[in-house]
């Protein structure tokens, strides 16, 4: 018999997996920015909703959350929640992600970027 219903896998939060095993850790913003770079065109609230949904089934992990204060058009200050790949996530280390990191491997603090760190086996 078939299955009924929303199936568990989603290409956009494969997607964001895939952008998050190089980046190591980002929030949903910085997420979006590479995403469109990447792939197709998807709004910043399809990228809110993956994040949240990847949360549940364990794809990703809330590392820390940070508010920082400005002057945005919807107050003086915004939160930034931070992710990680969870243990339930399997990147598939796509090529054409890492070229965008390579081309902005100085966009990236040292101990966040996962292209300067030496090899596991070094």
């Amino acid at each position: 018999m078939k299955k009924v219903g929303r199936p568990a896998h989603s290409e956009i939060r494969q997607n964001i997996v895939e952008i998050l095993a190089y980046m190591g850790e980002g929030y949903a913003y910085s997420i979006y920015k590479i995403y469109r770079e990447v792939f197709p065109p998807v709004t910043m609230r399809s990228i809110y909703y993956h994040l949240k949904k990847g949360l549940t089934l364990g794809e990703f992990k809330v590392t820390r959350t940070e508010k920082e204060r400005g002057d945005y058009s919807w107050g003086g200050e915004a939160e930034k929640i931070y992710y990680t790949l969870g243990t339930c996530a399997s990147p598939k280390q796509m090529p054409r992600i890492k070229d965008v990191f390579v081309g902005k491997a100085n966009a990236l603090p040292d101990d966040r970027n996962p292209l300067s760190q030496p090899p596991h086996d070094a």
